[in-house]
């Protein structure tokens, strides 16, 4: 039987994304995804539904993501899914999170510093490894 984990999501971030390095030197970033969905209820009135999505990034993406992405960015991000399991330390309860594993990042705005720039020079964003960055620009993971 053939599977699929296949994840694609565009929002804006929650929070600054957290980097940090792991004791072998491997980039890990987290953030937080809010992702909306405005539909009609039963009754005619419009309504908004918003879900928020744990995101975690490695390596060059890992960088690239604290690097050019803060709270309030817009992006599309494509990943899989992964469920964190762990018993709680004070109930000996056992917990569990779906979270998000980036593969692939969009930048949908302008990157942070480059909002004011832009203005002042009218470029439509920044090159990052030969890829445009904050204009729609994809960096491979």
């Amino acid at each position: 039987m053939a599977t699929l984990n296949k994840v694609l999501l565009i929002g804006n971030l929650t929070r600054d994304p957290e980097l940090r390095v792991t004791p072998k030197g491997t980039s890990h970033c987290q953030f937080a995804l809010a992702v909306s969905r405005k539909f009609t209820d039963e009754t005619g009135k419009t309504r908004e539904e918003v879900v928020f999505v744990e995101i975690d990034a490695w390596a060059k993406t890992a960088e690239l993501v604290a690097k050019y992405l803060t709270k309030g960015s817009a992006c599309m991000v494509e990943g899989r899914l992964r469920l964190d399991q762990w018993e709680d330390k004070e109930t000996h309860q056992k917990r569990s999170k779906l979270k998000v594993t980036l593969e692939n990042v969009q930048f949908l705005g302008a990157p942070k510093g480059a909002r004011d720039s832009q203005e002042d020079e009218g470029e439509a964003g920044e090159e990052i490894d030969g890829e445009l960055a904050g204009a729609g620009g994809k960096i491979p993971f």
